[in-house]
């Protein structure tokens, strides 16, 4: 075993004596593994919650969206659509109308994006799940239907079971004249057959209905807003974007899930390195009791230093020796809390230990979520070392310019 490993060994676990210093050392492990235990933990919730918001937006977004490069509408082309279709992993395709209405129910109004989904959306789209009233059924072989977002519904009051009532929408007429305003905007009254629950922007902003019948309020032909294209499981998202830019051409532009949702994504990202970097400031300030320590230990062990350096030990060796004490400290605890993190992080994941809110509460989870990933591991127990490190060079260092001053105050 290597001589300096092997003291610096001793003087952490000796028991010979339980003076301050030990004490201090103890505090020490223990500042350190509270820093990374609390960085582990904190992490993999943001890890989990990044999770379930996306979870979340994935029931909505496609995994491929193409709309104009310039314009807001383009035709629909039935063979690129077939050619889309064709990809290897392309589960359906759908053509999608948007446009901006006011919402008219009873004697409330409310301004809401009116969503028109092809017939592949109602035939395969996961939000039946989704929905908490009713069904999905856009339309039947003689009626249109809506279905609102849970926050429209409840802004409008709008009542599903309400055979008497129907919701009216208003859109903007193509080529009409505010001046006239009854002339200005398409209307239609229409029953809505449930309501939709994914996510509060979504469900304050969309009411989602067929296609045939969103053409009609906005005097469409054949005219999208948008195509969606979902991919079958294990689909390599890469090829079916580099397919589909082929098919299309350059008058398109294809955003995956990130990129349609990408100021979210990059808002969480920050959020999450920003608690890294508070919770890195923590740990840094706990390694000042590693400092202290450590110049503490070295005035306690005069008389060892004199030994040693009668034996013919140099100030390197008296240095690496305090330098691995210090080592031993951070390393020590970022192990113990990473270890107490992941246990807790396990025992969560299984059990759902800590509630989410109380019993009966609305949230979409009962339990805080977690999701640990290897390079928080890396990223915590790197930047404890890096820390460490530090800590234990700087009263290591000052051995060299007062070894001398130590020995000859011993002798």
């Amino acid at each position: 075993m290597d001589v300096a490993l092997y003291i610096a060994r001793r003087y952490f676990v000796s028991r010979k004596n339980h003076n301050i210093i030990n004490l201090i050392s103890w505090i020490s492990v223990a500042g350190i593994m509270t820093g990374s235990f609390a960085m582990i933990v904190v992490l993999s919730v943001f890890n989990g919650f990044e999770g379930l918001v996306s979870m979340l937006y994935n029931v909505f977004d496609p995994d491929l969206m193409v709309t104009a490069a310039q314009g807001k509408t383009f035709r629909e082309d039935s063979a690129r659509i077939a050619q889309l279709k064709a990809i290897d992993g392309v589960w359906y395709v759908s053509g999608v109308v948007e446009e901006t209405a006011l919402v008219r129910y009873a004697n409330k109004q409310h301004v809401a994006t009116l969503r028109g989904m092809g017939p592949e959306f109602q035939q395969h789209h996961p939000l039946d799940s989704m929905m908490i009233d009713g069904s999905m059924i856009l339309s039947d072989s003689t009626h249109d239907y809506i279905v609102p977002g849970a926050g429209v519904a409840y802004q409008l009051g709008i009542d599903r079971r309400d055979e008497i009532n129907p919701v009216i929408l208003y859109l903007p007429r193509r080529g009409g004249n505010m001046v006239t305003p009854d002339q200005a905007f398409n209307s239609s009254p229409v029953f809505a057959s449930g309501v939709f629950s994914v996510q509060q922007d979504f469900d304050t902003r969309y009411i989602l209905t067929s296609l045939q019948f969103a053409r009609s309020l906005m005097n469409y032909t054949n005219e999208l807003t948008a195509l969606e294209i979902r991919f079958k499981p294990g689909a390599n998202t890469d090829k079916i974007r580099t397919e589909t830019r082929n098919i299309l051409g350059n008058g398109f532009r294809i955003k995956d899930r990130y990129e349609q949702q990408e100021m979210l994504y990059k808002i969480m990202k920050s959020e999450k390195w920003a608690v890294f970097l508070i919770l890195s400031f923590i740990i840094l300030i706990s390694a000042f009791n590693v400092i202290g320590s450590l110049t503490m230990l070295i005035l306690d062990k005069r008389k060892d230093i004199t030994i040693l350096e009668a034996m013919g030990a140099g100030a390197g060796l008296v240095r690496r020796i305090f330098f691995i004490e210090g080592m031993i400290i951070s390393l020590g605890g970022a192990f113990i809390g990473v270890l107490l993190g992941l246990l807790v992080c396990l025992l969560q994941q299984q059990f759902g230990i800590i509630k989410l809110g109380n019993e009966g509460s609305t949230f979409v989870v009962s339990v805080y979520p977690v999701a640990m990933q290897f390079t928080d591991f890396v990223f915590t127990i790197s930047i404890v070392g890096l820390i460490g490190v530090i800590a234990s060079w700087i009263p290591a260092r000052q051995i060299s310019r007062r070894y001398r001053q130590i020995v000859e105050f011993t002798r």
